[in-house]
C-alpha cells in the first residue's frame, strides 16, 4: 500500500476524532474537509518574539517588501511559461512527503520531509503573528488545520484592527509570511553549504546507487525496494551517478534489463519516461551509496559523518519547502498572500498624510546626497505620486483586477496539475 493510502487513512481517523471530540473541546471545529484546532498558547511566544526586537522585525520587512514584489514578478511569468514546458515535462508537483507520484519532478521523504514541512508551516504564520503583533494587531487565534490529506497552520490577526492600519504595515504583515520563509531558506542554505564542507568528496566513497524511493505503478513496483543498492546495468559495473547514467542510456524502451543489487539479481521490462517519451525508464529515485573512506573512519569512525550526512539533507529540504512555499505563496491570487498584497496595492490611495510620510522617509534615506540630487530625485518621487493619485482605481475595478488575477491563476494551476499530476495519482490509487 503506498503512502496516499496511509494519508487517506489517517484523516480518516483525525476526522472521526475531531467529531467526537469537537462537542467537548471548544478548540477543535470540524468544517466539512477540513479541521481545525485552535489554542492561545502560542499568543504568549509570538508577543514576546513580536516585541523583543520590533525595529529589527520592522527593517527587515521594509527590505523584504520590495525583494518580495520582485518575486511576484517571478513567480507569475514562471506559471505562465509553465504552461508551455508542461507538453515536455510536469513542472508543478504536490508536496507531500513520502508520496512519489508517478511523473513528478519532486519527491521528499516522509520522516525528514514532515519535519522540514513543519518549519514551513511555523515559520510562516509566526512570520505573519509577529509582524501583526509588531504593528499592535491583536491576534484572535492560531492553531492547525488539516484539509483533506494537506496540513496546514493559521494565525488569524483582528480583522477590525487590521483595516485600520496603513497600508505599509499591512504589506509588512502580508509579506512576512513568505519572506519568512526565505529568510529561513537562506539560513538553511548558508548552513547546508558549511556542514558541505565536512562532507566533501574525500570523506566518502561510493560502492553503486542506493534506492530511494520505487515509484508506484512503474516497471520497478514489486520487483525493486527502498535501500536496495544498484550495483551493475546489463552486467555494466555502477560505482557512482555517471557510471549509472552511462548504463541506462544504452537501454531502449521495451528492454529486458537485468538490475544488479547487494540483494540479488533482477529483471525488469522498462517502459517510456513519464518526463521524456523517448527515454527509458524503469521507475525509482536513486542517490550515491556512500561509505565513510578507512582514513576518515580511523579519525572520525562512521557515526559523526552519517550524522553530517543527515544533517546536509535535512538542511537542504528546509531550504527547498521554505523557498518553494515562500515563492508559490506570492502568486498574485486570492487565497494566497500574494492575492492579498495585490488587492491592497489596487486600492491603495495617496491620501495627504501619506504622501507627507514618504517625503519624510525619501528625505531621511537621500540625506547624505548633495541637495540639488536630493530635489531632483524628489521632483521625480512626488510626480510619480502625483501619477498615481490621477489613476487611482475605483473598488469596484479593483476587486475586478483580484477576481481576474485569482481566476486566470487558478485556471492555469488545475491545467498544470490536472495535466501532470492527475494521471500519476490515479496510477497511485
Amino acid at each position: 500500500m503506498n503512502a496516499l493510502w496511509y494519508y487517506a487513512i489517517g484523516f480518516v481517523i483525525v476526522w472521526v476524532l475531531a467529531v467526537l471530540l469537537k462537542g467537548k473541546y471548544d478548540s477543535i471545529s470540524v468544517q466539512g474537509i477540513v479541521i481545525m484546532l485552535k489554542t492561545e498558547k502560542l499568543h504568549d511566544i509570538i508577543d514576546k518574539v513580536a516585541k523583543k526586537v520590533p525595529k529589527f522585525w520592522t527593517a527587515y520587512m521594509n527590505i523584504g517588501i520590495p525583494i518580495g514584489f520582485l518575486f511576484m514578478g517571478i513567480m507569475f511569468v514562471a506559471i505562465l511559461w509553465s504552461l508551455q514546458l508542461m507538453f515536455e515535462m510536469p513542472t508543478v508537483s504536490l508536496i507531500l512527503p513520502g508520496v512519489d507520484i508517478p511523473g513528478s519532478p519532486l519527491y521528499i521523504p516522509f520522516g525528514t520531509g514532515l519535519l522540514a514541512l513543519a518549519t514551513v508551516l511555523i515559520i510562516h504564520e509566526g512570520g505573519h503573528g509577529v509582524l501583526a503583533r509588531v504593528e499592535e494587531v491583536a491576534i484572535d487565534s492560531v492553531g492547525l488545520l488539516l484539509m483533506l490529506i494537506i496540513p496546514g497552520a493559521f494565525v488569524e490577526p483582528n480583522e477590525d484592527e487590521l483595516k485600520k492600519i496603513n497600508g505599509i504595515s499591512k504589506l509588512r504583515v502580508y509579506f512576512a509570511g513568505p519572506m519568512f520563509n526565505m529568510g529561513l531558506a537562506a539560513i538553511a542554505l548558508i548552513l547546508m553549504m558549511f556542514v558541505g564542507g565536512f562532507v566533501a568528496s574525500d570523506v566518502y566513497t561510493s560502492d553503486g546507487m542506493e534506492i530511494t524511493s520505487v515509484i508506484p505503478s512503474s516497471p520497478s513496483d514489486g520487483v525493486l525496494s527502498d535501500g536496495m543498492i544498484i550495483q551493475g546495468v546489463n552486467n555494466k559495473t555502477v560505482r557512482n551517478y555517471s557510471s549509472y547514467v552511462v548504463a541506462m542510456n544504452d537501454t531502449k524502451i521495451g528492454d529486458n534489463i537485468s538490475i544488479t543489487t547487494d540483494k540479488g539479481t533482477y529483471n525488469i521490462v522498462s517502459t517510456s519516461n513519464p518526463n521524456n517519451s523517448s527515454r527509458s525508464y524503469i521507475g525509482v529515485r536513486s542517490q550515491e551509496h556512500k561509505i565513510v573512506s578507512p582514513e576518515v573512519q580511523d579519525k572520525y569512525g562512521t557515526f559523526i559523518p552519517w550524522l553530517m550526512t543527515q544533517l546536509r539533507e535535512f538542511l537542504y529540504l528546509v531550504f527547498l519547502l521554505n523557498f518553494s512555499v515562500g515563492t508559490f505563496n506570492l502568486l498574485p491570487m486570492k487565497p494566497l498572500d500574494g492575492g492579498l498584497i495585490l488587492e491592497e496595492v489596487v486600492n491603495y490611495r495617496i491620501t495627504d498624510k501619506r504622501r507627507k510620510d514618504f517625503n519624510n522617509t525619501l528625505n531621511w534615506w537621500t540625506r547624505p546626497l548633495p541637495l540639488s540630487i536630493r530635489c531632483w530625485i524628489n521632483r521625480i518621487f512626488n510626480a510619480l505620486l502625483d501619477f498615481l493619485h490621477e489613476h487611482e482605481l475605483s473598488e469596484t475595478k479593483a476587486q475586478f483586477i483580484v477576481r481576474a488575477f485569482s481566476y486566470f491563476l487558478i485556471v492555469i494551476l488545475f491545467i498544470l496539475i490536472l495535466y501532470g499530476m492527475l494521471p500519476g495519482i490515479l496510477k497511485m490509487i
